[in-house]
């Protein structure tokens, strides 16, 4: 199985924090590849400066790419998908995980439970 990380679900894994439960933990040791989308640190980027986040981007590209985590990047044809997508949810970086999982045949393991409303390639933690 192949995985994509929600935002929060990539700040608990690399973190450490104990909101991403040892079932979480074992989902994610468990799979074959595990990705973060660039769009994941652009939304902490952009959240962080207005402080409703915290995180330093730069410091978050350095524990991907020492950790095994696999950087994702945005393609058009990711940004093309979520036209497609029902307005279940309404955040513009989940909805561009959502098309990314769709497209690249990945798990998106989140703990937003609205998220669930997309389908099977959903793993709400």
């Amino acid at each position: 199985m192949k995985l994509l990380l929600d935002t929060h679900v990539f700040l608990w894994t690399v973190t450490g924090h104990v909101s991403l439960k040892s079932a979480a933990r074992r989902i994610i040791s468990a799979a074959d590849a595990v990705y973060v989308s660039a769009a994941s640190v652009w939304e902490i980027a952009i959240k962080s400066r207005l402080g409703k986040i915290e995180g330093d981007p730069e410091a978050l590209v350095t524990a991907i790419e020492g950790s095994g985590l696999i950087g994702l990047a945005v393609a058009t044809r990711h940004a093309a998908a979520v036209a497609k997508l029902p307005l279940h949810h309404t955040d513009p970086f989940d909805r561009l995980l959502i098309a990314q999982s769709l497209t690249e045949s990945l798990r998106l393991l989140t703990a937003d439970r609205a998220l669930a409303a997309y389908g099977v390639n959903i793993q709400v933690i």
